[in-house]
């Protein structure tokens, strides 16, 4: 019953809820069976969510949405408790459940205080997210969206660094106000289609005929999605708060919630203002190739590890809104593949800095160097997740990356270039952080002896390195589960792009000069295949 259809996403959706309930009832003088509840029902969490890999259905001729639950919610205005997941929606869900429990064994030894209340919102904050990527009402997705800010908000207020109020209220105001520019939104909409039914809205979008109506609801839902990506200038919240937040809250926040941003460019921007997304989008192609460049350069210029990871997130969630609004398959698909490489990547890069951070407790890059030594299997890992988040072929960022600047370059080489130097500088800094903090000589007594990995940070550590793998291997199952919804956006805002070229006999040799081969920047790639056949042709002709 609990994993039919209908029922499972909602077994999904609260089984971290169920699991902080569960602890409001344990004394708070146990912290060590808080530590285990916590964990127990975080994995917990993954292992219901697990069916969905070999039940979700990819095929071109599946439902849109699938294992969709609906029941009326509140009456009054119409609202209903409606889930379901598509292709992109079940990615980011998966991805979740995995950095969840991992985020919260990471917690084990490093949190010494109030681990009740640690525990119970690290579970309601699971809970919020999963909520966001399931929710096919806007009532409840907006729920999802604010609920989620509280407990993170706690995260960084009660267990962060020296300036941690600054940065939660910093996150939360920034946060907020996009949400309320969404709010007014949800309501406009509301208005005039007389529903919150998200798959009703996708079916009838806002087009050009709408006017101004459809340019504000793009510009409302935007600043809402930019400040939560965050896109550049909309980013300064980002780095006080993944300084200042616990190992856990920094992976979360830069493996789930940031996606949050991307989502809703996907799910609402692109699919219910096609239009506007076509007209406004050179401004976001812009914002994000400054952001790629502007985050590389800063993070060559900073002393503090966890610091220079943050504003690595600016440059790499670049890449993803520069893949979505190229608005070609190719760019899409590499923008969402590239989502869930960040949350691995940069996931675990944080726990990499956390586990330093527990043995020396600075995060300051000129006290370390030549932690090789001490720490082999800790320099090796580490070495993985770095190429992977550079994006060395064979890991998964290379994937993500390619795809995009292929299907951008489709639309402009120039914007394509751009996007390749900040591949590189990207590739600068992250080998200068891991040339100064593994290689040379130990300057430092205190790193002598560091202890190398132990058994519960393999654990934390090593799904992720065995996921960049795969996913650099083998991609094909991302791109199959990926293939319709991306489908859906293109024809969206270029209807017609997957029609099939017309038949026509190849021209007499001297009737087709050279320049006549040139592609147009945005050509379907229906006609891209079939070109090696008219060239073919025009070989047997002659």
């Amino acid at each position: 019953m609990l994993f039919s259809d209908s029922h499972i996403l909602t077994t999904i959706l609260f089984t971290p809820l169920v699991g902080a309930i569960v602890m409001l009832f344990i004394p708070r003088e146990r912290p060590d069976l808080h530590r285990w509840m916590g964990n127990i029902f975080g994995f917990l969490g993954l292992a219901v969510s697990l069916p969905l890999l070999w039940r979700f259905n990819s095929s071109l001729g599946a439902p849109r949405f699938q294992f969709v639950a609906d029941s009326m919610w509140i009456g009054s205005i119409g609202a209903h408790f409606t889930l379901g997941i598509d292709g992109l929606s079940f990615l980011l869900v998966m991805l979740t459940t995995v950095l969840g429990p991992l985020a919260i064994l990471s917690s084990w030894s490093a949190i010494q205080k109030r681990e009740k209340e640690y525990y119970i919102l690290l579970l309601l904050l699971q809970t919020g997210m999963l909520g966001v990527f399931m929710s096919l009402d806007f009532v409840l997705f907006y729920v999802f969206w604010e609920v989620m800010l509280v407990p993170m908000y706690f995260l960084i207020a009660v267990w962060g660094s020296e300036r941690r109020l600054y940065a939660a209220i910093k996150f939360f105001l920034y946060t907020l106000a996009g949400s309320v520019l969404m709010l007014l939104a949800v309501l406009a909409i509301y208005y005039y289609r007389g529903t919150f039914d998200i798959r009703e809205i996708l079916v009838h979008p806002f087009t050009a005929q709408y006017g101004w109506l459809q340019k504000w609801l793009f510009w409302g839902f935007f600043f809402a999605f930019a400040i939560k990506v965050p896109m550049f200038p909309f980013h300064t919240w980002l780095p006080d708060a993944h300084t200042e937040a616990p190992t856990a809250g920094s992976v979360i926040l830069a493996g789930v919630l940031l996606k949050m941003g991307t989502y809703g460019f996907l799910r609402f921007s692109v699919p219910m203002f096609p239009d506007a997304t076509v007209k406004y989008r050179w401004i976001i192609i812009i914002l994000s190739l400054i952001g790629i460049i502007y985050g590389a350069l800063v993070c060559m210029m900073q002393k503090d590890m966890k610091k220079l990871i943050a504003y690595s997130s600016v440059s790499h969630m670049g890449f993803c809104t520069l893949g979505i609004f190229a608005l070609t398959p190719l760019g899409l698909s590499g923008s969402i593949i590239q989502q869930i490489n960040h949350g691995i990547s940069t996931g675990a890069l944080f726990l990499i800095v956390g586990v330093l951070y527990e043995r020396r407790h600075t995060r300051l890059i000129s006290e370390f160097g030549g932690l090789s030594t001490p720490m082999p299997n800790f320099a090796a890992v580490y070495l993985i997740v770095t190429l992977s988040s550079l994006g060395m072929p064979l890991l998964n960022g290379f994937i993500g990356e390619f795809t995009i600047l292929r299907g951008v370059f489709e639309v402009s080489w120039q914007w394509a270039a751009w996007g390749v130097l900040g591949v590189i500088l990207g590739a600068a800094y992250l080998l200068w952080l891991y040339q100064r903090v593994m290689f040379g000589n130990i300057t430092n007594p205190a790193n002598e002896h560091l202890p190398d990995l132990n058994a519960r940070e393999y654990v934390t550590l090593l799904p992720l390195v065995v996921l960049a793998f795969w996913i650099g291997i083998y991609p094909k199952p991302l791109f199959d589960v990926l293939e319709k919804p991306v489908h859906e956006l293109v024809e969206r805002v270029h209807p017609g792009y997957y029609a099939a070229p017309e038949l026509t006999p190849p021209p007499a040799p001297a009737a087709a000069p050279p320049s006549s081969m040139a592609l147009p920047s945005e050509r379907p790639l229906a006609k891209i295949a079939a070109l090696p056949f008219a060239v073919s042709s025009q070989v047997e002709a002659r």
